[in-house]
C-alpha cells in the first residue's frame, strides 16, 4: 500500500495495540489467580452542607499594599488554603469552593446522600414546628406593637386635650385683659388709634 504525499492523517498500528491489550488482559488474569489485591479505590465522603459561613465581606472596602515579598495568601482577592490558590472576586470564589476540584481536595465526592422517608418526615415536622413557633412569636410581637400604638394614641389625645384647655384659659385671660385695657382707654379719653388724613 503506497501512501499519497498529501495524506497527513496519523496511522495506527492495529497489531501492536491488540498485542498491548492482550498483554494487559493476561496480567490482570494472572493477578486474580495469584490473589494479589488491587489498589483500593479511594472512598470519598458524600457531599454535605457547610457548617460554617463563608466570609466574603471582611476584606470589602479595605486596601492592602502588595509587594514581591507578600505571600500569596495576603495578595488581593480571596485565598483558598485547601487548594492553595487565589481567586480575584467573590462570585468566582463561591464557584470555586462549590466546585469539584475543591470538594475533591476536601475528600468529598460530588454525590449526595439519598434521604430516607423517615428523614424527610422528620424534616417536615421540624419545619412545621419552626413555623408555628415563628407564628407565635410574631403574634406576641404584633400584639405588643399594637398595644404600644394604642398607648401612643392615648398620650397624643391627652396632650391635645391639655393644649385645648390651656388655649381656652389663655383666650379667657386675654379677653379679660383686653376688656380692662379698653376701659382704661375710655377713662383716659382715648377712643382709638385710627389715623386721620389731614389735607
Amino acid at each position: 500500500m503506497t501512501q499519497r504525499p498529501d495524506d497527513h492523517r496519523r496511522k495506527w498500528n492495529r497489531e501492536e495495540y491488540e498485542r498491548i491489550a492482550l498483554q494487559r488482559l493476561q496480567e490482570e488474569i494472572a493477578e486474580e489467580e495469584l490473589g494479589i489485591p488491587k489498589a483500593p479505590t479511594v472512598k470519598r465522603e458524600l457531599l454535605k452542607q457547610r457548617d460554617y459561613k463563608v466570609d466574603l465581606e471582611s476584606k470589602l472596602g479595605k486596601s492592602v499594599v502588595i509587594n514581591k515579598a507578600t505571600p500569596s495568601s495576603q495578595t488581593g482577592g480571596y485565598y483558598c488554603n485547601v487548594c492553595d490558590c487565589v481567586v480575584k472576586d467573590s462570585i468566582n470564589f463561591l464557584d470555586h469552593i462549590n466546585g469539584t476540584k475543591h470538594q475533591r481536595n476536601l475528600g468529598m465526592s460530588m454525590k449526595i446522600e439519598r434521604s430516607t422517608l423517615d428523614q424527610v418526615k422528620a424534616r417536615f415536622a421540624a419545619n412545621k414546628k419552626k413555623m408555628e413557633e415563628k407564628k407565635k412569636d410574631y403574634d406576641l410581637e404584633q400584639r405588643v406593637k399594637e398595644l404600644k400604638e394604642e398607648e401612643e394614641k392615648i398620650k397624643e389625645y391627652r396632650k391635645e386635650r391639655k393644649k385645648d384647655r390651656k388655649r381656652k384659659i389663655e383666650e379667657a385671660n386675654e379677653e379679660e385683659e383686653s376688656g380692662a385695657v379698653d376701659e382704661m382707654a375710655a377713662i383716659m379719653g382715648f377712643s382709638g388709634f385710627a389715623s386721620k388724613n389731614r389735607k
